[in-house]
């Protein structure tokens, strides 16, 4: 066996061992019995049972050991986990890759941001619009996108990552209401993003660093919750405009390795309208001649 397919197959394991614990033994008709459970959640061999298959064969799944699971095993595990949307795709994109149907890895991140994608940024204005990458590192921004992330720009240009600064940075953990709920949102879409290339450096240096500084971050990772993120509405208590609640959209960029534009707009007429209209605001009237209008990370 290969070492990417040890990987994948280490990746597909990880993914039921972590789904396997958040089910508890009533939530599928078993007893939960008396006294403590050594296993957080169902035990392989209940999990095994619920899915039609061997204690043997599930063990050798979940260590990384059996990498070729029929679809028909892979749907009986996605229903005994209790599997929907987002949660049930990621379960069999890792059951491909594991066994080999997938045999391309995403293409490597490109951090350069093409010209025509910083003309849209440009064209939105003054909807605030940033670029990430697949790893939600920031790469570039219009005027209105930088000022909705305030003290982001503080930092250097290789850590200006979105879910870094939720967890790490003092104003992104006030920036969000509610912050849990945006937050567990955040690691479940890294947690989709990256499950087919769980060893990228990367995703593996910022995992690392959140996981030791953020405790946080640490049980959300270790979760495995998975969510496919295409747009949505936040709520921002921010600190220069004031509260407002925006929708957003994420479109993904053709050809980039993983980069996604996101673009927040508001109800028009709302004081939402007018708090949003405000990051547009505070840029200076004019440019002085030569100055860029767009902000690359």
């Amino acid at each position: 066996m290969g070492a990417a397919t040890d990987v994948r197959g280490t990746e597909l394991g990880r993914y039921l061992k972590a789904r396997r614990a958040q089910i508890r033994p009533e939530d599928v008709g078993l007893p939960g019995g008396a006294g403590l459970r050594r296993t957080p959640g169902l035990r392989r061999e209940e999990l095994a049972a619920l899915a039609g298959v061997s204690v043997d064969y599930y063990i050798r799944l979940e260590r990384g050991r059996e990498t070729n699971p029929s679809t028909a095993v892979v749907d009986a595990l996605g229903r005994a986990l209790r599997l929907r949307g987002d949660g049930y795709e990621r379960l069999h994109e890792l059951a491909e890759l594991a066994s080999g149907r997938t045999s391309e890895l995403p293409a490597c991140a490109d951090h350069a941001v093409r010209d025509s994608v910083l003309r849209v940024l440009e064209s939105v204005r003054p909807l605030p619009a940033y670029v990430v990458s697949r790893y939600n590192r920031v790469l570039a921004a219009n005027p209105p996108g930088r000022r909705l992330l305030p003290g982001l720009w503080d930092w250097p240009e290789h850590q200006r990552n979105v879910t870094r600064y939720l967890f790490l940075h003092p104003v992104g953990r006030t920036l969000y209401e509610p912050w849990e709920d945006t937050v567990a949102l955040s690691v479940a879409h890294l947690r989709a993003v990256a499950g087919a290339d769980p060893d990228n450096p990367e995703l593996t240096t910022l995992v690392g660093e959140l996981v030791l500084k953020s405790p946080e971050f640490a049980r959300l990772w270790e979760r495995y919750d998975v969510c496919e993120r295409g747009g949505g509405q936040k709520k921002f208590r921010h600190p220069e405009v004031g509260p407002m609640t925006l929708t957003y959209e994420v479109m993904r960029l053709a050809r980039t390795g993983g980069q996604r534009m996101v673009v927040y707009q508001a109800v028009p007429g709302t004081a939402d309208e007018e708090a949003m209209l405000r990051l547009e605001d505070g840029e200076p009237a004019r440019r002085a001649e030569g100055e860029p209008v767009l902000h690359r990370s």
